[in-house]
């Protein structure tokens, strides 16, 4: 998945004292690894670990493709003022950082994301890209490098940034908060720094450095959310910009990757099920590449490289679940790969990282977390089973290689910083101040039986001294879509429902891809409706279990999450007293017939191809909650869509809200006096982005829809949520 070198939400006070990369990568893709951000506080109420170069992980190949798996937005960027200049800018940061250290500390921030190569660190300040040196990172002492502003976007911020080997130029990636096209831009770094060039609608981008010691940067273009050419341009002297490599297959999307040690730049052409690899010699970029292995349908592969030896994360062979091979780098090809590392069953590979002597396994298995560390000198290996609240990890790039520093979180908890230490053969958790969470909530690992017998998880939340749990409100979450997790990173509203008194559970059905690569193709093509049976056996066997009722249960969810959901409204929306959707995708039959749309040659591998596949269809049409909708009762439903989303277009969303509205209407007319019809909101907001999910405007117009319909009272919410949320 694509490096975004972002802006993150600084957690509580009882986060962790001594800070650490805290975001959970989500987001922005469809397969079986979790996101990273890289990112430091410039706010002083942490501490924070540099990261070297800012470099993806492995884990971040397969996340790059466009998908309506895109839930959201992980963190906002920081508004800037266009018109105030950098001292005026600086002079507000003082005051910012003034007040946080005379105010208690609940509150989160929005800070600028940086990265640290060489002696220098990169950042955003204000409206520019600067550097300092690494020991002044935390004063006023720096360069400006480029002013933002030139580019003349609205409110523009740093996407991601990449430091040639060398130091002689830096790359940014640059967009808005309202859109998804990125500019990047290359600065020359001397006595006057320099803007060298500028491209538009680039992707991913990664820098080599070729015989002659000249800089090469190789970035991919992206049009209408298809990314299928690679380019390489030099500056300076012998400034060229060529085409490297176009993929002619429509339904692929292509991502660069540099291995963790820069050996090997790589190009990843992906779809939903199956991968190819090139490699191109970090020591000689413009030697042709050398392919691993030709693609293979249904087959998976990504690639690391440690001591002229490639470790390949990949499904082929039986079970057709994730297991490491490894093979000679000069031997690439499927019929050299050794297997080194296989995977329990029902467990869910999050991410990989090598090490000089190790190579560490982040795990989910049976809905736990498990840290895998295997000696690579003695193929030895030591499984850790992570505490049982932790429900995500935050991955760290490090270049120590006697360290494997890591984060866990989960939706009602900010991240705690562990470190495992291979010469010790422990792991060590970050000491200080216990979040109080932990004593006042409970979290519970459940199951449900679906309708065919298959047991599918859940993770449950409230409060310890909750009495009566089924007079409580319960908020159901779901996705299953993409062999994606449900997300569970922190969220400060999460937390401030609990403590309200709140039971959140979240339903890992058939679709998603915490048991797996199975999981996942058990819920998808013409196994959608299984993903359906499991919502609903979830939501029944928490009522049966003494967790709420119908008339105080919400269900959320975001994009493709929203097609269960309205389905489950459409068949039995009993279950629901309120439903929340973001940027839902609804109108499954029409969106994947229409070809000319950007993701639907992309996705014909999850939803099925209705317009050549009669069989793919008919079946569609079975679950599409456009076309299900009917006269009937209908939970109350609040809807945020955006203008300009081009993952789940606004057209149908629209459709979707009326064709509701009419059948509600029509059955009102027949339920005879009394009968209360269910609000439908529909609440479009602007920008082209797919979903903004830490708009304080978003989340308090969602809370407050749910306290309404539930008939709650959300005096004290919204008092507490402003300890969180800056307003």
């Amino acid at each position: 998945m694509e490096q975004k070198s972002k802006l993150f939400l600084q957690a509580l006070k009882y986060s962790i004292p001594h800070l650490g990369k805290c975001i959970q990568k989500q987001h922005l893709n469809h397969c079986n690894f979790a996101d990273h951000y890289y990112s430091r506080i410039k706010l002083k109420i942490y501490q924070q670990t540099k990261c070297p170069q800012n470099k993806p992980k492995i884990s971040e190949l397969a996340r790059n493709i466009p998908s309506r798996s895109f839930s959201c937005k992980e963190f906002l960027p920081t508004k800037q003022e266009n018109k105030k200049s950098l001292s005026e800018n600086m002079d507000a940061f003082e005051k910012v950082r003034t007040k946080l250290e005379t105010q208690p500390q609940e509150e989160y921030e929005i800070i600028n994301a940086e990265v640290k190569h060489g002696g220098f660190v990169y950042y955003q300040e204000g409206c520019c890209l600067v550097r300092s040196k690494d020991e002044e990172a935390d004063s006023d002492n720096y360069e400006v490098l480029f002013n933002l502003e030139e580019l003349k976007l609205d409110q523009p911020f740093i996407d991601s940034i990449r430091v040639a080997p060398d130091e002689k130029y830096v790359a940014a990636k640059i967009r808005t908060e309202d859109s998804e096209a990125s500019t990047c831009i290359v600065v020359k770094l001397s006595d006057q720094p320099l803007l060298e060039a500028s491209f538009p609608n680039v992707s991913s981008f990664e820098w080599v450095k070729d015989e002659e010691e000249e800089d090469v940067l190789f970035y991919t273009f992206q049009r209408n959310l298809r990314c299928h050419d690679v380019y390489r341009a030099t500056f300076g002297e012998n400034k060229r910009n060529e085409r490297f490599y176009t993929e002619k297959d429509p339904s692929y999307f292509v991502f660069l990757y540099l291995t963790k040690d820069s050996r090997f730049l790589t190009i990843n052409i992906m779809n939903k099920t199956t991968s190819e690899v090139w490699l191109i010699d970090g020591l000689s970029p413009w030697d042709p590449p050398v392919l691993i292995q030709k693609r293979i349908h249904g087959v998976l592969y990504y690639v690391e490289h440690r001591d002229d030896e490639l470790y390949i994360l990949t499904n082929v062979g039986e079970p057709t679940e994730f297991k490491l091979m490894r093979t000679a780098a000069d031997t690439p090809a499927i019929m050299n790969w050794d297997l080194f590392f296989t995977m329990k069953r029902n467990t869910k590979v999050v991410d990989l990282d090598m090490f000089k002597d190790h190579c560490v396994l982040f795990l989910k298995h049976s809905n736990l977390l498990y840290v895998n560390v295997i000696g690579l000198a003695d193929d030895s290996v030591r499984s850790l089973k992570l505490p049982p609240w932790a429900c995500g990890f935050i991955m760290d790039t490090n270049s120590d290689p006697k360290n494997c520093p890591f984060q866990l979180c989960s939706p009602i908890r900010p991240p705690k910083y562990y470190t495992y230490k291979f010469a010790e053969g422990k792991l060590f958790e970050e000491t200080g101040h216990e979040d109080p969470i932990t004593k006042t909530s409970r979290v519970l690992r459940l199951e449900a039986k679906s309708k065919d017998g298959k047991l599918v998880p859940m993770t449950v939340f409230h409060k310890t001294d909750s009495e009566d749990l089924q007079k409580k409100p319960l908020l159901v979450h779901v996705y299953g879509a993409y062999g994606m997790d449900l997300k569970m990173n922190f969220r400060p509203e999460r937390r401030v429902l609990v403590d309200d008194g709140w039971i959140l559970a979240y339903c890992h059905v058939r679709g998603g891809g915490e048991l797996g690569l199975q999981w996942h193709a058990d819920g998808r093509l013409t196994k959608k409706l299984h993903g359906l049976a499991d919502l609903e056996a979830c939501i029944k066997t928490l009522h049966g279990q003494g967790f709420s009722q119908p008339s105080l249960t919400a269900l959320t969810a975001f994009s493709a999450g929203g097609v269960l959901v309205g389905a489950l409204c459409n068949f039995n929306p009993d279950l629901l007293r309120a439903v929340t959707l973001e940027a839902p995708f609804l109108d499954v039959l029409n969106t994947m017939m229409d070809t000319t749309l950007p993701l639907t040659l992309e996705e014909l591998e999850e939803w099925g191809n209705p317009s050549s596949d009669e069989k793919h269809k008919n079946y569609i049409k079975r679950y599409c909650p456009y076309q299900n909708i009917k006269p009937q009762h209908y939970p109350s439903v609040h809807i945020t869509a955006y203008e300009n989303d081009e993952r789940v277009p606004l057209k149908g969303i629209v459709n979707y809200t009326e064709k509701l509205k009419e059948a509600i209407a029509e059955h009102a007319k027949n339920a005879g006096e009394g009968y209360q019809s269910p609000n439908i909101i529909l609440d479009i907001q602007p920008g082209g982005n797919h979903v903004i999910e830490d708009s304080h405007k978003k989340i308090t117009a969602q809370i407050k829809f749910l306290y309404e319909e539930l008939g709650l009272d959300n005096t004290s919410v919204f008092e507490n949520l402003k300890k969180y949320l800056k307003f």
